[in-house]
């Protein structure tokens, strides 16, 4: 090649391109770039004339087209050599009896020094000069092949070729990376790629590997999520086996260089070979790699549950209505009086809503108004959850905001309810609620959450006393309507000894199905005497209305619990 042959270079691993010196040609409008591209995609070689024609006129051409096939190329030999004599060959573009030829060496075109650095790396004996290779050739590519064209010309052969030959140098790249520890090297070139091809799975798998080698685990986490999100809503189908391989790896930190031996195993097959642990027990298995698990630790709704319709049609019209809008709804905060219901209302509406979250649900009592060292704090509820997400106890972190970003990275990309109970405040739920639209968090507690409220993503559920007749229609779901209606005085006055609250009715109502033969009037007239009316609420320290109060006797201040004691003799009705 002379020197004036050498003086232009150019591009083809991104937008087609020259230049001379340090300023860009310009290479005229679309057909006459869509030429340049095509000889530059064949890297040297004779491009048909026929190839030309029928990409340029996606295989309808006009009858001038031959000529103007000519015009372009004599435009374009012009412009890289603007000295060339009139007829003149030129030491660029030459023609053939089959069509033209761009003449180019690896030091004028990017794809021959591209190709010239990924051979060196295949045949380096030692990973770590690979990668630098690597890396190298990784660095000419810019884009896709030819981008800027329209999408019609760009779908011609030789540019997928070269596409999928970059993408495939790519993951050849990120498994040398992850062999040799030097994965930060190529994570630019995987996101690139991963950008380029979000359904290649191959590619998204090894970038889930790098990050976690470089120790961006909620990173990692996030970027599975994300491809099994588009891969279920664009395609209807589940991760491959590749893909999970990662995930699993990920979380059980199999990542780092020791963990690939000798050599990588290809992605994929964990299941039908061996990962060593290290060179020295390479003879443990992994084992197969089941997909991520699907929580569903709701508790079973309640079998005499009424009423409450209301509420439970503002919930789910505040979900629509928020979703219909595009607004991220983050939780629902159900909040009201000890014993009104609140828990059960919570557990009926998780379980009308379950299959719209079809990743999972999940629930803990966080037991906030217990005593202060039996309410569970924000890390042992993370734990729990990570653990029914299917990260190993080894991988879960200690500190509270690494567990967070842990739990909101698995959760990106996926739909999961959950249902915090029994919360004391917003510091308690704080790390607990989901980062993403998706998932919802059902929360309850005695307090209006208003720290929830003003960010702007949770909608308050306030919750009070039923109605009669709905109090009434508890009564009779549990002993029966002929019973209730025997009685209707009897059962007026055990309504209003219980003050409509539906814990003190479903302990009286337990009362009362254990005595089927003890008139409703007597059990009444044991709730008048209003020394001993919480006495006969039950003994059961979860579900019984001393036990409720009592705790939230212990959350006010010392001074202020004088008041919350005289407030009981007060006669203003219910």
């Amino acid at each position: 090649m002379t020197e004036s042959t050498s003086a232009v270079r150019f591009t083809i691993l991104g937008p087609a391109g020259a230049r001379r010196g340090d300023a860009d040609l310009e290479l005229g409008g679309r057909q006459q770039r869509l030429v340049l591209a095509l000889l530059l995609a064949h890297g040297g070689s004779v491009v048909g004339l026929s190839d030309l024609v029928d990409t340029i006129w996606n295989q309808d051409p006009p009858t001038s087209a031959v000529n103007v096939v000519h015009r372009y190329i004599g435009t374009l030999r012009r412009l890289i050599e603007p000295d060339l004599p009139v007829r003149a060959v030129g030491a660029y573009l030459i023609r053939h009896a089959a069509g033209y030829q761009l003449r180019v060496d690896e030091d004028s075109l990017d794809l021959l020094r591209f190709r010239r650095l990924v051979a060196q790396a295949r045949q380096a004996t030692e990973p770590g000069p690979a990668v630098r290779l690597y890396t190298e050739a990784l660095a000419l590519w810019r884009g896709s092949c030819a981008v800027g064209l329209d999408p019609d010309s760009r779908v011609h052969p030789a540019f997928a070729a070269i596409d999928a030959e970059c993408s495939q140098v790519v993951r050849d790249a990120a498994d040398t990376a992850l062999r040799s520890g030097q994965v930060r090297l190529v994570i630019p070139a995987l996101r690139r790629a991963a950008g380029q091809n979000p359904l290649d799975e191959a590619l998204q798998a090894r970038l889930v590997l790098a990050l976690a080698a470089d120790g961006r685990q909620a990173e990692a986490l996030e970027t599975f999520q994300e491809v099994r999100r588009r891969l279920g809503d664009e395609l209807g189908i589940d991760p491959s086996p590749e893909l999970l391989d990662a995930y699993d790896r990920l979380l059980h930190q199999r990542t780092s260089a020791e963990w690939w031996g000798c050599a990588p195993p290809p992605l994929g097959t964990v299941a039908a070979s061996q990962l060593a642990h290290s060179p020295a027990d390479s003879e443990e298995a992994i084992g197969p790699v089941n997909p991520p698990p699907t929580p569903a630790q709701l508790p079973p709704d309640h079998p005499f549950f009424s009423g409450r319709t209301d509420v439970l049609a503002r919930a789910q019209a505040l979900l629509e209505e928020d979703r219909r809008h595009g607004r991220p709804t983050v939780a629902l905060a159900i909040d009201g009086m000890p014993g009104v219901g609140k828990t059960t209302l919570a557990i009926r509406l998780g379980h009308r809503l379950a299959a719209t979250y079809p990743d999972g649900q999940l629930y803990a009592d966080l037991r906030g108004f217990a005593a202060q060292d039996c309410a569970m704090s924000p890390v042992e509820a993370l734990r729990g959850f990570l653990s029914s997400l299917g990260v190993p106890q080894e991988a879960v972190p200690t500190e509270l905001h690494a567990l967070a970003g842990l739990y909101r990275s698995i959760l990106a990309g996926r739909r999961v309810l959950i249902v915090l109970d029994n919360c004391r405040d917003f510091e308690q739920v704080r790390h607990l609620l989901p980062g993403t639209p998706g998932c919802l968090a059902i929360v309850t507690s005695r307090n209006r959450l208003t720290g929830l409220i003003a960010t702007g993503r949770a909608h308050p559920l306030p919750v009070d006393l039923p109605p009669r007749d709905e109090a009434r229609e508890c009564l009779v779901r549990r002993l029966g309507a002929e019973r209730i209606a025997a009685e209707p005085a009897a059962v007026d006055e055990i309504i209003a000894r219980c003050g409509r609250l539906p814990l003190a009715l479903a302990q009286v109502a337990a009362r009362a199905a254990a005595l089927p033969d003890t008139p409703l009037a007597e059990i009444a007239d044991e709730l008048a005497d209003v020394r001993n009316r919480l006495d006969g609420f039950g003994e059961n320290a979860v579900t019984d209305l001393p036990a409720a109060f009592s705790s939230s006797y212990r959350a006010p201040s010392p001074s202020a619990a004088p008041l919350f004691r005289l407030l009981s003799p007060h006669p203003a009705p219910i």
